[in-house]
């Protein structure tokens, strides 16, 4: 008869059996995607900091298009612009700080450029 310690023994030497097989990969295949999903991730935190100014003019102009009224529409996409401008540095400079982790950039899109006609959307530790 078996003893609680031992059953405990087999129990966790079991797990560790199943589990290993789940975490084979090909190494190379993971070093690829770590490195490129780093580089774009250190790429765009480095842009978004300096190019995150942009989300002002883009956003007057998003909102001067979505109303008929002129003032609404320009101090709307002025306090939105501020946010998106505040949002979109923030988030770059996250990125910047954790660059290594193997997640994608924070703002969508990742560039502003990218999209200039569509607002931006931020997403933390986004995986796909």
């Amino acid at each position: 008869m078996l003893t609680m310690k031992s059953k405990t023994r087999w129990i966790v030497l079991l797990l560790l059996l199943l589990l290993s097989f789940q975490a084979r990969t090909d190494e190379g295949t993971t070093a690829g995607v770590y490195f490129e999903r780093a580089g774009l991730k250190l790429i765009s935190g480095v842009a978004n900091v300096a190019t995150g100014w942009m989300e002002l003019p883009k956003n007057i102009s998003l909102w001067q298009r979505r109303t008929d009224n002129e003032p609404v529409g320009v101090t709307e996409g002025v306090l939105r612009g501020f946010v998106h401008t505040a949002s979109r540095m923030a988030s770059g400079a996250l990125d910047l700080a954790t660059f290594w982790l193997p997640t994608f950039p924070t703002p969508n899109p990742p560039f502003i450029w990218e999209d200039f006609s569509r607002e931006s959307e931020y997403y933390a530790f986004r995986t796909d």
